[in-house]
């Protein structure tokens, strides 16, 4: 594929007429890689001519229900190649999709039902029992697309995907949709309240692909990309979706849950060149692999982090057993994808990087004056990805989209050399003894020992009502879950921090809740303190 220079991508991200779909999909017909392979999953490889074909299906079949431009379908989808012709189909006709998780309960959809209002919904089989009580209700839902289960279909008298996308139609034109104009909503992930529906343009998916994607990690048409988020994440969109196939790539699809083991598996079968993670997953597929010397990916040449800070342990053990840096970097929902990053060569471990092309950062006070180095403050960020705001909430509008900057509630450093370091979320933070303290460089002491796993450090009063560092620590060998290894980690952080940074007290526990992104759940840690 001939590539085009970024300066006449931005020109048409900002065009009067541009569809995302006919941007990402239909452009590489018009080119030599329509052979190409766009997509592989559990059927198989998938060209840039199947992905075409199967997305001008999938907007007939939206069109057959009845969906219309500005219409909300949601997407509850396992990651397939079933998720890019739904996704790209219903931008295609101008209506608005919404990916969202399939690893909620029911109450969970039911919300996102009643605030968002679709008329449509495409649900994998997988998901189906989950789904059963929201569906039977009263709501705004017309009709139900099923993929992977045509005989589920059938029998609920729903229209099945993979029986519709075998017959032949013609091809669809694209609605005359404009860069700006809203084009799909991702639900944030609710760790700071009840997600709300983030409302992102159809130019957005570009500049995320060019800032990142392009920018960054110089995705090309020879690299076949592999991410364990999911393609319904703002994370999992632009790694598995919209930066392969702005470059022409392949993405590995993999349907079931992230773990260490099919994590592993899937590497080692398909051979990716770029891999995307998080901090978690790095750790559980370092300890999944501590007796097996065997290479993930011959061909894998960068990796990437993002959804909550990487220690610098699990990026010094990873490197050492793989030879490769991860780049970790910070992004949100709302910005779409990473704003903040390390770059292939030049990693700070324990940073975040510093900021990507095409956004502008600030580190502000509490009276919004800019910090000084090394002072911790309010992260803001402004840029060509930035939602357009919150579906149905105003108020929340207003509080973080405040004059074309997002507020992000991360707290942030930037040292001397231009390097951005996270101090976690502004509700973590730790007032110890009259000075700040952020939880994540306890919790990166602590998971500098060889015996633990995972840790998680909040804040806890003491008999004297005051605020202590309280840890919470998963030991790589159960057995040492004692006194005595406590006392030893206690000593172990007090040689490498400060004394009032050393946990008062240690508890230990066989996992810790995390969201499925693979955030800390902090609050869930205050709540026992």
């Amino acid at each position: 594929m001939m590539a085009m220079k970024s300066s006449k991508l931005r020109t048409i991200a900002s065009a009067e007429r541009f569809n995302a779909a006919s941007y990402f999909v239909d452009r590489h017909l018009d080119e030599a890689d329509r052979d190409r392979i766009a997509f592989i999953d559990d059927r198989g490889p998938h060209t840039y001519l199947d992905l075409a074909r199967r997305v001008d299906r999938a907007a007939a079949v939206l069109k057959e229900c009845g969906v219309g431009i500005d219409d909300r379908v949601i997407l509850c989808l396992v990651d397939s190649i079933n998720f890019p012709a739904l996704f790209f189909g219903a931008l295609k006709i101008g209506a608005i999709p919404v990916p969202i998780n399939t690893y909620l309960a029911a109450a969970d959809y039911e919300a996102i039902v009643r605030d968002g209002e679709p008329t449509t919904i495409a649900i994998s089989s997988a998901v189906v029992a989950a789904w059963q009580s929201v569906l039977s209700g009263n709501h705004s839902i017309r009709s139900v697309i099923v993929s992977e289960g045509s005989s589920i279909a059938i029998a609920r008298g729903w229209l099945s995907l993979d029986d519709f996308v075998e017959q032949s139609i013609s091809t669809i034109d694209p609605a005359p949709t404009r860069a700006g104009d809203v084009g799909f909503w991702l639900y944030s992930s609710g760790t700071t309240g009840q997600p709300k529906g983030v409302m992102h343009r159809h130019g957005d998916l570009l500049h995320a692909a060019l800032n990142y994607g392009e920018g960054v990690l110089g995705i090309n048409e020879e690299d076949r990309v592999f991410s364990a988020s999911k393609m319904f994440f703002a994370y999992g969109l632009g790694n598995s979706g919209t930066f392969p196939l702005h470059a022409g790539a392949a993405s590995i699809l993999m349907p079931e849950r992230a773990t260490a083991e099919s994590v592993v598996r899937s590497m080692r079968r398909h051979q990716p060149t770029i891999f995307f993670g998080v901090p978690t997953l790095f750790a559980s597929v370092l300890a999944y692999l501590e007796n097996d010397d065997a290479p993930l990916s011959s061909r894998l040449r960068i990796c990437a982090s993002a959804g909550e800070a990487l220690p610098a342990a699990i990026a010094d053990k990873w490197r050492a057993r793989f030879g490769v840096e991860i780049l970790d970097g910070i992004g949100s929902t709302e910005a779409l994808h990473i704003f903040i990053s390390n770059r292939p060569g030049a990693v700070r471990k324990g940073s975040s990087g510093m900021p990507v092309g095409g956004y502008q950062v600030a580190i502000r006070s509490e009276d919004g004056g800019e910090t000084g180095v090394d002072e911790v403050g309010d992260l803001w960020v402004r840029g060509e990805s930035i939602a357009a705001g919150y579906w149905n909430a105003p108020q929340a509008t207003a509080r973080t989209f405040v004059d074309g900057w997002l507020r992000t509630g991360d707290k942030y450093s930037r040292d001397a050399d231009g390097f951005y370091h996270y101090a976690g979320r502004a509700d973590d933070m730790l007032k110890v003894g009259g000075i700040w303290l952020s939880p994540l460089e306890v919790e990166a002491a602590l998971l500098e020992h060889p015996g633990v796993l995972d840790a998680a450090v909040v804040g806890a009063a003491d008999a004297d009502s005051l605020i202590k560092p309280r840890a919470f620590v998963v030991p790589r060998d159960a057995a040492d879950a004692r006194e005595e290894f406590a006392a030893a980690l206690k000593l172990f952080v007090r040689e490498r921090l400060a004394h009032y940074k050393c946990p008062r007290w240690i508890e230990f526990r066989t996992e810790l809740p995390r969201t499925a992104t693979g955030k800390l759940r902090r609050g869930a840690l205050r709540g026992e303190s």
